[in-house]
């Protein structure tokens, strides 16, 4: 008998295991539990305690006589072993042999008892009750004390399979909820940053072309062009028109990101591997899988990253920080950059190998002083999508004021130009847009003198273009705008961002 106590603990058990859908393990349980028992069914119920409810969620053999799998009954405030056991706490194990000698709370509860014989085994951890098993034969006196004896053996395997198969369950609803979380920060990121390229069928058109013959392929592309240029709206436009559009777009500004967390933000990290890992991080590999990532201002990273980012590239997987086993990953790389690789690749700056992988599918993104005839479609672009933001109508533009606003270089690019159009339209009643004077003169307030102020950030804006240019935009490193300023490079990063700058 003890053996056969041993085997039926062990076959219960294994049998629970394997499977995290409690319909399934259950199923597959039942014939075990026949083979010991004289039963015609087996189930568990879910103890809701938060809304004092027992759900039905599983069931082997005949179908429950007394309740629909999925539906509940009312527990009470004391619990449905009080409730049905009229009044007084209910035995675990409890054998109720049919008939009408049952207590009347359980007969209310469950009428089908008249005419079957049923076990209770209340499953209870810590303290606190998770749910019960059932098991049910029909007719009188089918089970006798040895019975729910043998039931008492796996009480801790059906308790931790119930809890278990519990949070299985709210998992699946969590990766549902965030699943759909992203699908609606994916549509918001595509509504912020546009996938409708204004300009497309002008001074744009040949990038566009570009964008639908690139968009197919896996491989790597790579943006040129000025600070500000749009170079991260191509990058979304690239990944919408893809088959990769309803997988995530992931991007990175890599001249943002101080050396020492770089790595840690491409690849993430494992909990203890530097100083500060309190958890464990994915990083922005692991979060673009089956999308896109755009990596801005590639030609910032160090040559240290420059040799992980091509390892990736060729083998297609990452190991985290202080981790020990590679990830694979799948995420097809959009990198941009103002500065020229090619030449920082005959300087040694740059990797050559690397140079080829990400220079595959090259686009060059034109200035917007290049692109002039685009300006006022710009303009009117900006102008409707931050009004409708204010809550006001779009004001018109004067002839003077759009040809000013044509004929200006646009130092900043595009994003510049949206600065000023929302500066202007800041400064604006609803009957006329006033344009402010452009470059580091900008007009961006009066006195109460009528004397024109001028804006400290726009004027230490002009400042860092000046400096840039001087530089051909390089930032750090020898001969960079940050020792030209007598900045910190990561200061200067700071500030350019903070000014709209990168």
């Amino acid at each position: 008998m003890v053996f056969g106590m041993e085997q039926f603990f062990r076959d219960v058990t294994l049998t629970l295991c394997s499977s995290l859908d409690i319909q399934e393990a259950l199923s597959a349980a039942f014939p075990v539990f026949r083979q010991y028992l004289p039963i015609d069914g087996v189930g568990l119920g879910y103890s809701d305690l938060d809304r004092q409810r027992m759900e039905v969620v599983a069931w082997g053999g005949a179908e429950p006589p007394w309740i629909p799998l999925g539906d509940g009954f009312e527990m009470g405030d004391r619990g449905a072993h009080y409730v049905a056991y009229d009044g007084a706490q209910a035995p675990s194990p409890l054998i109720v042999n049919a008939g009408p000698e049952a207590p009347a709370g359980l007969l209310a509860l469950f009428p089908g008892l008249r005419t079957h014989s049923v076990i209770f085994l209340r499953l209870m951890l810590l303290e606190r009750e998770v749910g019960a098993l059932m098991v049910w034969a029909k007719g009188p006196n089918r089970f006798a004390d040895s019975d729910a004896e043998l039931l008492s053996l796996v009480v801790e395997p059906l308790t931790m399979a119930m809890v278990n198969a519990r949070q299985h369950r709210e998992l699946q609803e969590l990766q549902e909820q965030l699943a759909d979380d992203h699908r609606a920060l994916a549509a918001d990121v595509q509504r912020a940053l546009g996938t409708e390229v204004v300009g497309a069928d002008f001074g744009l058109r040949s990038v566009m072309e570009m964008v639908r013959l690139v968009a197919p392929s896996d491989r790597p592309a790579l943006l040129l062009g000025e600070t500000g240029a749009g170079k991260e709206v191509i990058a979304n436009a690239l990944h919408a028109a893809s088959p990769r559009s309803g997988g995530p777009f992931v991007s990175l500004q890599c001249g943002a990101v101080p050396d020492t967390l770089l790595d840690s933000e491409l690849f993430g990290h494992e909990k203890g591997a530097f100083t500060g890992a309190v958890d464990r991080k994915r990083g922005r590999f692991e979060r673009a899988h089956g999308g896109t990532l755009f990596l801005d201002e590639v030609g910032e990273m160090t040559p240290d990253a420059q040799v992980k980012l091509l390892r990736v590239l060729q083998e297609g997987r990452i190991e985290r920080l202080g981790g020990m086993t590679p990830i694979d990953v799948d995420a097809r790389v959009v990198a941009a950059t103002h500065r020229d690789l090619e030449g920082m690749v005959r300087e040694g700056s740059f990797r050559e190998d690397l140079w080829y992988r990400l220079s595959v599918l090259p686009i060059r993104i034109p200035s917007l002083r290049e692109q002039r005839d685009d300006i006022p479609s710009l303009v009117q672009h900006f102008l409707r999508r931050r009004a409708g933001e204010f809550g006001r109508s779009t004001p018109p533009v004067s002839p003077n004021d759009m040809a000013r606003l044509v004929a200006y270089d646009w130092p900043g690019n595009v994003r510049e130009l949206q600065n000023v159009v929302e500066r202007a339209l800041l400064l604006s009643s609803d009957d006329r847009l006033v344009v402010p004077a452009l470059g580091s003169a900008a007009q961006v307030a009066v006195s109460s003198t009528g004397e024109p102020l001028v804006a400290l950030d726009e004027a230490i804006a002009a400042h860092i273009r000046r400096a840039l240019e001087h530089t051909g935009g390089q930032i750090a490193g020898r001969g960079g705008a940050a020792e030209v300023l007598g900045l910190k490079p990561s200061t200067l990063r700071h500030r350019m961002k903070k000014l709209g700058l990168l």
